[in-house]
């Protein structure tokens, strides 16, 4: 389950089909964020172990996948290149409460909540791509999505109960589907 509180339009599909290098550009820029998260994770909690293995893992996974996605641009003749970030993430964020332990609980959940849009975009890209090589990677990288989404929370739990991780996760759900639904008409992974 990915508890979004909310759907993509079908309207964000038909425009990242047909701007597909540009989306592949972000979905690269955003393997390579969700790596170093997880690492800035590591280095601002070290006094949490529960934590270490499993953000660890997640880091060199989201590089492999970074390393995927750049495979894909080469074989396509894009470059890589720098881009304006979307405001998806930031306006996610925005809502993390400042003290801790919630502020770290809220880091998770907004993590987790980014991985179930990847996924479910990623899904719906994968049916939408007439590209073979490009569907077949959405395809291939959903049931990862689905797992990190499912990780971050496990992690969330560990801080806090699970009965106040649910609740939280629910209203940052709702703030999740405001920004998504707001989002601007870049051709991102999250807009």
């Amino acid at each position: 389950m990915l508890h979004l509180a909310s759907s993509t339009d079908p309207a964000w599909v038909a425009r990242a089909v047909r701007d597909l290098d540009e989306v592949l550009v972000d979905h690269a820029h955003c393997e390579k964020k969700a790596a170093s998260t997880a690492l800035s994770l590591l280095f601002r909690y070290p006094e949490r172990p529960e934590l270490g293995l499993a953000l660890s893992a997640l880091a060199r996974e989201e590089l492999v996948h970074f390393e995927r996605v750049l495979r894909v641009l080469v074989a396509r003749g894009v470059p890589f290149r720098h881009q304006r970030p979307g405001p998806y993430a930031a306006a996610l964020l925005s809502a993390v409460r400042a003290t801790e332990p919630d502020r770290l609980v809220d880091t998770l959940l907004c993590m987790a909540l980014i991985e179930a849009r990847s996924c479910e975009r990623m899904h719906l890209l994968g049916e939408a791509c007439a590209d073979a090589e490009v569907a077949t990677l959405y395809r291939e990288l959903l049931a990862s999505e689905a797992r990190h989404h499912a990780t971050y929370v496990a992690l969330a739990c560990r801080v806090r109960p699970a009965d106040a991780v649910e609740r939280r996760l629910r209203e940052l759900a709702a703030h999740e589907a405001t920004v998504i639904a707001a989002a601007s008409s870049l051709r991102r992974l999250h807009a």
